[in-house]
Order: structure tokens, then sequence, then C-alpha cells
């Protein structure tokens, strides 16, 4: 019998062909980078988050504390940010979590590792659940398909029995500051008789005014997990 031939081995050398698998930005179609789904010029437009407070990642001239966390400290000990929310992260946040883009997400993935290489490992990285109602309706949790690469890119656990989302609220995007922080009320609880790691670091794709974000971690807090950060994709200005 003959030989079973692996075509993908000679593709990987025979550069006449290599065409046929370039990766093609997700942004704008151009060829992408090796290994990328991204090309030159779209990474050269990232966002990248520049100086910002600290506790809740808001621009600012210098990295510090803004005046509401001076004023009113959050649950959070750190938040940090990869991107602002803009171009073309603006457009490849909405194509993963509404429409099934998971090419987007694997860059968003990536470039989210890179930047968060140098910060403390956290030992679990937990990302914000759906409610399990809202997750039959997308099919899947769209921070989860962006923390599942990040973690084992930097070799964080990953986390998702820690924290429940145990009441169905409505969606935030189409409410005030105050009333956000009403609709997420009793919206978290830390699994019954789960193992409390020192250090958990929150994740999810994009922070606003950090109403839910707080939430969990203020569930954290109660159930006496010492320390709770955040990373987040991208973070509205």
């Amino acid at each position: 019998m003959d030989a079973i031939v692996n075509p993908i081995r000679f593709l990987k050398v025979d550069a006449p062909l290599r065409w046929l698998f370039a990766p093609r930005c997700v942004a704008c179609g151009d060829p992408g980078l090796p290994d990328r789904d991204l090309c030159a010029a779209c990474r050269a437009d990232l966002p990248w988050q520049g100086p910002a407070c600290t506790r809740c990642a808001l621009p600012l001239p210098e990295p510090g504390l803004c005046g509401a966390c001076l004023q009113r400290p959050p649950p959070l000990d750190a938040v940090h940010a990869a991107f602002g929310y803009a171009f073309p992260v603006d457009a490849l946040l909405p194509r993963l979590k509404f429409h099934r883009d998971f090419a987007s997400g694997r860059v968003l993935a990536q470039h989210m590792a890179e930047r968060f290489a140098a910060l403390d490992r956290p030992q679990a990285l937990v990302p914000l659940p759906l409610h399990r109602s809202r997750l039959r309706r997308r099919g899947y949790d769209q921070a989860l398909e962006l923390a599942k690469p990040l973690a084992r890119a930097l070799g964080v656990p990953l986390d998702t029995d820690l924290l429940r989302r145990v009441r169905a609220t409505s969606p935030q995007s189409r409410l005030g500051a105050d009333a956000r922080k009403r609709n997420l009320k009793g919206a978290f609880a830390v699994a019954r008789g789960a193992a409390l790691p020192e250090h958990v670091t929150l994740f999810d794709d994009v922070m606003t005014t950090g109403a839910t974000l707080h939430a969990a971690a203020s569930a954290l807090r109660r159930a006496g997990v010492a320390h709770v950060e955040a990373w987040v994709c991208a973070r509205v200005a």
C-alpha cells in the first residue's frame, strides 16, 4: 500500500502554493503579517492604551489615580486595558461578540498577550460569565473566547467555575451609569465551596463605566479573595 502523504507538510515548503493559505487582515482584507490575521497598516493603527488610572484604566496625562478613584476607591486593586475603544478594535470586538467572528477574537488575544506579558501573573484568570439565559441565546461567551487563548499564551490558570452570574440583567449598553449599578446588584456570586485563590484577575472584553467588573469584584471580595484585578481588551474613555 502506498504511504499516505500529508499535504500540509508539502504546502509548508512549496512557495508557489503559500498564497492559498496566506493570512488576510480581519480589519481590511489586505494580506496579513506572517502568522497574523492583521496587516502591517492596521497593526500600526491599533489604539494601544496609553497612560491611565491604575485603578480604573481611565486615560490620564500620566499614570496615577483619577479623581473618582481617589474619592471613592473601587473594589478592584488595578485595571489593565490593552486598547482604547477605537478603530480597528471597535470594529473587531462587535464582530466577535455579535457575529461569531472568532478570527477577530484570535487577533485581539494575540495582541493582548503581548501587552499583558509583563504583568504579575494571577493565580486565576476569571472571565466575566454570562447568565445562562443569554448564553443559550448567543451560543458562546465572547469574554471566554478571548480569555482562553490569552491564558494559554501567558501560562495563567483559567477558572470558569469560581464566579457565577446568578441573576439575569438588562443589557448594560442601554443604561446610564447609575442604572448600570442598580441593574447589577446581586448579579454575581462565588460558587459554593470553591477554593479561593488569593490573587484573582477578572477578564472582560470592554470596560465602560466599570459597573459589571465592580459587581463581580465585590462578590469575590465578600467571599474572601484578598487581591482582585481586572484585565480588559478595551477601555471606553
